[in-house]
This record gives structure tokens, C-alpha cells and sequence, in this order.
């Protein structure tokens, strides 16, 4: 597409709906960054889609921070910045490091599993639905149906429908009795959020959180396994893992294509007319390889967060440091405690599923030596830091011993 029509394309969305596709770092950021020319409102949109369209999900407005625009976008937004400000950042990580533990002991004993279906789509939920005040017992059925949700399978309204009752039912909960979560804060931010604007947007809190962070760690912990670039990285100490993370994002984001947004205005981008109300895809993975500014797809990147996987500008993603912290977390944890995973199936062999947003991984079957469960009291506590200010500086090995090795050192050392 690059080839054929440069940096912005034009496409067919399902039922032959026009539209551009952002394919440029430059110009995705360009559309990112001005909201005076570019609208999330799809309100302003110049198609209108019959009532079957498989677009409607996606695209139908909702009282959202993603549709929002000007003085409203800013209220919403500053509910959602402070109230995400408000979550403990130390207890994340040993809630993460907990479940980790918890999810390995279950099947440990058996030396085989799914990264996806046995570690990243359940860790992502526990952890998620705790912060959000979601009760353990319902966190898992949440974290399925919001899976399920995404894929568009013929579920995906009942899952949608749990969803919203789950969240509906916070809402009334902690109404009555708040606490230290994300729907209390929401409920009591001085922006004063309706009861259904607090729903909304804890629903779609989960469902951006939870495919996100869940896609992260697959993508990652596929990396390990399989790049050999990526492991003589890691392993001879030019990668940190925050720094690894990184490299995922730019090779592998959790979104493909990020949010729609529509032109205000006729506008000249990447050297198409781009005209008033017409459609935009920000290409975040096209963006990401773009020529310009990486010439060498093979060259690491380490320490480089310019990549476009959480977005720019004003939308840019609020929660980008709870994902990561719980990503690089539970990948250390994982990776010390089991340093011999393998794939147990050709890559060839892996299953993926792809949509109009993103390439997932469904699964990722390992093998390992079999263990027995850790006791809580001895959970090896990990050594990453799970929310680095800023990316980790490349240290030159030192000669100096440590408590013990780090998970790639072992992971990667072994014969």
C-alpha cells in the first residue's frame, strides 16, 4: 500500500465503506496531535451505515473519552487521569507478582501450557478487575467475555451484556460503600460523572486494559521464544526488559490500528484530499515501520518509546504505565520461576486471529520441566521495576554478585 500510494491510502472498510489509511509515523502523529482539524466524534462522519453494518460496534458514538472532542473531552479526560492517578502503583505489582504465582501453581505440576489461555488472558483480568473494584469471583468470567467480546464472536452480545451488568453493578456498590478503586474515584471526581458515564467508561476501561495489556505479554513472551535477534539481546545484557517491552511495541503493538478519527475540514495529508467528514485510520503498526524513520526493520530500538502503540496527543492512552507494570512484572516472575519454557508446537503451527484493529494471538503452547507450587510466603519477588519513569539506560556488566541471576540470564544460559 506504502509502494502503491504513499504514506495515506485509501480503503474499503466491510460493506465497501471508503475511508484512509494512515500509513506514516509522521503523518499518524500529525493527526494525533491536532484536534482543531481532526474529530473523534463520529458524529462528524460522512457515511451513514445501515443498521447490520459490522462497523456499528466500533464506530456508533457513545458518551465515551474516545468520541469525546474540546471542553468535553477535557472533563472526561481529567475524571479519568485523576482517578487513575489514585491507584497504588506499589500494590499493583505485588498483586501481579500474587496471581502470577497463583496461575503457575495450577498447572506447574503438569510441565505444559497456554501463555494466552493459562497465563496472559487471566493475569491481565485479576489484576484489572481488582484495581477496578470488581470482586475475585467475578474477574475471570469478566476477563472471558470481554475477550470474547472483541473477537465479534456469535457470543459477543451476551458477553457484552455481562460486561455492562457487572459493571452496572460496581457502579451501584460502591455507591453505597466506596473504596479505594477506580469506580469510587470515578464517583467521586469533581467532574461529576453521571451513574451511567462512570459505567461506560469503567466498561471501557476493562476492555481497552485487558486486550491490550493481555496482546502486550503474548507478543512479548512469543519473542522470547522465538527471536534469535531478541534473545542474543537480552542475553548479552543490550536489552533491558523494560527496554524489550519497548522493542514489542514497535515490532509487535497490541493495537494495529488505533482509533477513527474524522476530518474537520478538507485537509492535504501525506499527499492525498483528505475531504470534511471522511474517515481516518491511524495505522499504528504501519506507522511503526515506516521507512523514514526506520530504515532497518533489524536494528533494536532500546530505550527509543517514540513508537506509536499507546497513540499521541491529547487521546494519547492513560493507563500506558499500569499496563506496562503489569506486562514486565508478570513476564519476570514467569520467566524466573519457569527459565526453561520452550514452545511445544512449530511457529508455523501458532493460532492467530486477526480483525479490523489487531492481530491476536490466541494461543502459545510451552513446555517445561514440571515444578511443584511455590509457597506464598516464598514467592521469589521479581527484579523488574514495574513503572520505570522513563526507559531503563543499557549498563555494562559488572562484576559484582548478585542475589541471583536475572530470568533472561537463566532463561537464555541454559544449554
Amino acid at each position: 500500500m506504502r509502494r502503491e500510494h504513499g504514506q495515506v491510502a485509501p480503503v474499503l472498510l466491510p460493506g465497501d465503506v471508503p475511508a484512509w489509511f494512515v500509513l506514516g509515523h509522521r503523518e499518524n502523529l500529525e493527526v494525533m496531535r491536532t484536534p482543531t482539524s481532526w474529530s473523534c466524534d463520529s458524529r462528524n462522519w460522512n457515511v451513514r451505515l445501515p443498521p447490520d453494518s459490522p462497523l456499528l460496534p466500533l464506530t456508533a458514538w457513545q458518551p465515551l473519552l474516545v468520541f469525546a472532542d474540546g471542553q468535553e473531552h477535557a472533563r472526561l479526560r481529567e475524571a479519568v487521569v485523576d482517578s487513575l492517578g489514585k491507584i497504588d502503583r506499589h500494590s499493583i505489582r505485588r498483586y501481579v507478582v500474587r496471581y502470577t504465582n497463583q496461575l503457575i501453581d495450577s498447572f506447574a505440576h503438569t510441565g505444559r501450557a497456554d501463555l494466552v489461555t493459562d497465563f496472559a488472558e487471566k493475569l491481565s483480568a485479576l489484576v484489572m478487575a481488582r484495581q477496578m473494584g470488581v470482586g475475585e469471583a467475578d474477574a475471570l468470567p469478566l476477563g472471558a467475555a470481554v475477550r470474547d467480546m472483541v473477537k465479534g464472536s456469535e457470543t459477543a452480545l451476551q458477553s457484552n451484556s455481562l460486561v455492562v451488568s457487572i459493571m452496572s453493578d460496581l457502579v451501584e456498590r460502591k455507591k453505597a460503600g466506596p473504596g479505594s478503586d477506580l469506580a469510587s474515584h470515578f464517583l467521586s471526581h469533581a467532574s461529576n460523572l453521571s451513574d451511567q458515564e462512570v459505567m461506560e467508561h469503567l466498561r471501557h476501561a476493562i476492555v481497552a486494559a485487558h486486550e491490550n495489556t493481555t496482546n502486550l505479554m503474548a507478543n512479548a513472551l512469543l519473542m522470547v521464544l522465538t527471536d534469535r535477534r531478541f534473545r542474543a539481546n537480552l542475553s548479552g545484557g543490550s536489552l533491558t526488559l523494560p527496554d524489550a517491552l519497548d522493542q514489542v511495541m514497535w515490532d509487535a503493538p497490541p493495537l494495529s490500528v488505533g482509533a477513527f478519527r474524522f476530518a474537520r475540514r478538507d485537509i492535504n495529508l501525506g499527499g492525498q484530499l483528505v475531504r470534511a467528514g471522511d474517515m481516518v485510520l491511524l495505522g499504528l503498526a504501519a506507522g511503526n515501520v515506516d521507512p523514514e524513520i526506520r530504515p532497518d526493520l533489524h536494528l533494536p530500538l532500546p530505550g527509543n518509546r517514540s513508537h506509536l502503540a499507546f497513540s499521541a496527543g491529547p487521546h494519547e492512552c492513560p493507563g500506558q504505565d499500569i499496563g506496562r507494570a503489569i506486562a514486565e512484572t508478570g513476564i519476570d516472575t514467569l520467566l524466573t520461576r519457569l527459565p526453561d519454557l520452550e514452545l511445544a508446537v512449530a511457529e508455523s503451527e501458532l493460532d492467530f486471529s486477526t480483525s479490523l484493529v489487531s492481530t491476536r494471538l490466541n494461543s502459545v503452547p510451552v513446555r517445561f520441566t514440571p515444578r511443584r507450587a511455590t509457597p506464598a510466603a516464598q514467592e521469589p519477588p521479581p527484579v523488574a521495576q514495574p513503572l520505570p519513569a522513563v526507559a531503563s539506560p543499557v549498563v555494562e556488566p559488572v562484576a559484582v554478585a548478585a542475589p541471583r541471576r536475572s530470568w533472561w540470564q537463566r532463561f537464555l544460559g541454559r544449554g
